[in-house]
């Protein structure tokens, strides 16, 4: 039997980073995602109305792990974006400030255009077309 969840949508998103100054640095001042606190290794910042944590690494993370997005668990994160523009500018903003990514294109199968980039630990974001 179907457990039927009702939800609004996502609460938050927990990444966990190799180093939380250079994660939050990276979200909060080259992105510019509004920064909303720190803790204990920890920061939360807001990407459109999503929250997202950050956490530094601990005693249980392996050393040298690097993000893999054919591992089981997170593949990428895609943003919603609503204007053409805007995608393009960021594409072009990606590139000024010198992260990788794969400037504007189309995604094939379901026909919206998007640009990939990753963050420092090489975790796979995508600014997508809604």
């Amino acid at each position: 039997m179907a457990v039927n969840m009702t939800t609004s949508g996502v609460h938050h998103i927990s990444l966990r980073v190799s180093d939380l100054d250079r994660a939050k640095r990276f979200y909060c001042d080259t992105l510019g995602f509004k920064h909303l606190m720190d803790s204990d290794n920890l920061c939360l910042f807001l990407a459109g109305g999503t929250a997202f944590g950050l956490r530094g690494p601990d005693d249980q993370t392996p050393k040298d792990d690097k993000f893999n997005p054919h591992r089981l668990g997170v593949d990428h994160i895609a943003l919603a974006c609503t204007d053409e523009k805007e995608l393009k500018r960021v594409a072009t903003a990606l590139a000024d400030a010198g992260i990788e990514n794969t400037g504007a294109k189309m995604d094939e199968t379901l026909g919206k255009n998007y640009v990939a980039f990753k963050d420092p630990d090489r975790i796979a974001w995508e600014f997508y077309m809604a």
